[in-house]
């Protein structure tokens, strides 16, 4: 478990490591504020000087050469106050933008596993809210480095002008640094856990949203709204113990050099007086005075941001440090040409501590057969289909394709050699053209237009108010289930696969019309190498051979027909899946199948689903 202070230093570390490549614009921004710090010390002297020695009656033209001089060196301030504003604001918005880029090229990266136990409103608020924090940081820290440079300045003229005033100056610094020590303590447990509460309410709000028909359905709005409440509550609570702490420091730092004037107008006034301390100086002194407040503002600003950012920032880091359990080899093979052959060797496999899935599991698919994988309920037929693309290794046991080891491939070459249907289908908020070609973007309307045919989608795609081109809407949920389905088959089908996955993939197609892809599916897997998990017998008749799964084991292996005549398990599997199948048909006929064309889906036995990016979890 990372403590508070680890995820400080990783918070830290991240964002160091993110404006190190940035280095000339760093450089760029601290000589900015080296020129910016220089004119804005001299300023007030020049002022001086004009009050002492060009407020001489007769005599303008000493006053007009002080008058440009101010003038030139405020031109000069201008320009450095762009300088370091740009840059600094240059280099937060390019930090914003490379972290996020490398969140979410991280996040595609990371296994399965990962994803099944991550919340996806967490992982949002640290793509949005957290780094956000970053941002902020990184625009106040560059600002506030050219301001305590002029402090620093400023502290030296101030003691090197007039020791006395500037003792009654700086008395408030001891105190300013006393409370500032405590207030970061303070502050930081805080801010770690108020980012904790913004990611637990953005997680109430996205599953609520992506599972907004379960929430419908089952009427609990109000235990929705409850929940959110909570979280809105906790985030409150904490927002406002931040606030409360801020509330007390930030004007602290303000009221202090506040009460150093009153003094310095005192004693100053006096030394005026008595000949000692010309106007002019005193107006000088008291400027430089006032120049002390902007700095130990954005100083109180900046520790109050600091905690947060470095909370949010290792938050980040921490997503950005979990290595991918499943990644391409060090030295990749090619996967060498062939028709397709699987091979399962005492593959073991379990979900994180549990009991094996899958014990030692041995099975050989020729290239080019179709094999249906039958079985109960958890007895592992999803979990081998998702060792084959590796979104899972295997505990022991090693799982071929084309004679290697799909750990030695790289990842990307074995996964564009496999297509899967997934049983929980998502498409994207795009047009079904472009759902169909996503693994191929640049396919032709033609290609597109025949891998829909071949699963069946043509015709309802074609009757759509714009066709290939319309707009379906995020998950797919304007069309039916099996609409959904047949897309999904069509994209699968599109990206020409040696391997052919179908997880349960007609199982929302409404039993009447599940003929009408049967044929052309017999057509698609023709030569390709398919693995069938299905539950209904037609569904299983298009496989050459049955594997009976259970207790992780193949337990018998045959036709349709022999596996009926020799295995008990293997009719009893059958008698559970059609008695599971007449109770899906009743819920089907309440909703009169598949939707009119572009249709709201109207229940047919597909549906609500998970959250967005769950597919393909199901084990």
């Amino acid at each position: 478990m990372t403590t508070e202070r680890e995820a400080r230093g990783a918070g830290w570390r991240l964002i160091r490591g993110a404006l190190r490549p940035q280095w000339r614009w760093v450089a760029f921004g601290i000589g900015s504020g080296l020129a910016w710090t220089v004119t804005k010390v001299s300023v007030p002297w020049l002022v001086s000087r004009a009050i002492d020695r060009g407020l001489t009656p007769g005599d303008t033209d000493e006053l007009r050469l002080w008058a440009l001089l101010i003038v030139a060196v405020g031109l000069v301030q201008a320009l450095a106050t762009a300088g370091r504003r740009y840059s600094a604001f240059r280099l937060a918005l390019r930090t914003e933008t490379n972290l996020r880029a490398r969140l979410f090229a991280h996040l595609q990266r990371l296994h399965f596993a990962y994803h099944d136990q991550a919340q996806t409103g967490q992982l949002m608020a640290r793509a949005a809210t957290d780094i956000q924090q970053v941002h902020i940081f990184v625009v106040l820290f560059p600002l506030t480095v050219a301001s305590l440079l002029t402090l620093a300045a400023v502290v030296v003229v101030l003691v090197a002008s007039n020791p006395v005033l500037a003792l009654f100056a700086l008395a408030t610094l001891p105190f300013v640094n006393l409370a500032a020590r405590r207030f970061t303590l303070r502050i930081q447990p805080v801010t770690l856990s108020l980012q904790e509460e913004l990611a637990d309410l953005s997680g109430v709000v996205e599953e609520t949203v992506s599972g907004i028909r379960a929430v419908k359905g089952y009427a609990t709005e109000d235990l929705q709204a409850g929940r959110l409440d909570h979280e809105a509550d906790s985030v409150l609570d904490r927002a406002l113990a931040a606030a409360r702490l801020r509330a007390g420091f930030i004007p602290l730092m303000e009221l202090l050099p506040t009460l150093a004037l009153v003094a310095i107008l005192f004693v100053g006034g006096h030394q005026v007086l008595d000949g000692r301390l010309t106007i002019g100086e005193l107006v000088a002194f008291n400027s430089y005075v006032f120049m002390t407040i902007w700095p130990l503002r954005l100083l109180g600003m900046l520790m109050a941001q600091a905690p947060r950012s470095a909370a949010a920032a290792g938050r980040v880091a921490e997503v950005l440090t979990t290595a991918p359990a499943v990644a391409d080899p060090a030295r990749a093979k090619a996967l060498p040409p062939g028709p397709g052959e699987l091979r399962f060797e005492g593959v073991r496999f379990s979900y994180g501590e549990g009991r094996p899935v899958l014990d030692g599991l041995d099975l050989v698919i020729e290239g080019g057969e179709a094999v249906a994988l039958v079985g109960p309920t958890g007895c592992g037929k999803s979990t081998l289909a998702r060792l084959l693309p590796r979104f899972y290794d295997p505990d022991f046991g090693t799982v071929r394709l084309d004679g290697v080891d799909v750990r030695e491939l790289r990842l990307q070459e074995l996964r564009r050699a496999i297509g899967i249907v997934f049983e929980d289908t998502f498409l994207f908020s795009d047009t079904v053209r472009d759902n169909i070609a996503f693994a191929d973007p640049d396919a032709p309307l033609e290609r597109v237009r025949h891998a829909a045919a071949l699963a069946g989608a043509d015709e309802f795609v074609e009757a759509l108010a714009e066709g290939y081109e319309t707009v379906i809407g995020e998950h797919g949920y304007s069309l039916s289930g099996g609409q959904r389905q047949r897309i999904a088959i069509a994209r699968a089908v599109l990206s020409e696969p040696r391997v052919l996955i179908l997880d349960d993939a007609t199982s929302s197609v409404d039993p009447t019309k599940e003929h009408e892809i049967r044929a052309a599916l017999r057509e698609v897997m023709a030569g390709r190498t398919t693995l069938i998990i299905a539950h209904r017998p037609a569904t299983i008749a298009l496989a050459d051979r049955v594997v009976l799964l259970g207790e992780g084991r193949v337990l018998a292996e045959g036709t349709h027909e022999e596996l009926l005549a020799t295995s008990a398990a293997y009719r009893d599997v059958l008698a559970h899946a059609e008695a599971e199948e007449v109770v899906r048909a009743a819920a089907g006929a309440l909703g009169d199948g598949d939707p009119p064309a572009g249709g709201p889906d109207r229940g047919d036995g597909s549906g609500s689903g998970g959250p967005a990016g769950r597919e393909g979890t199901g084990r």
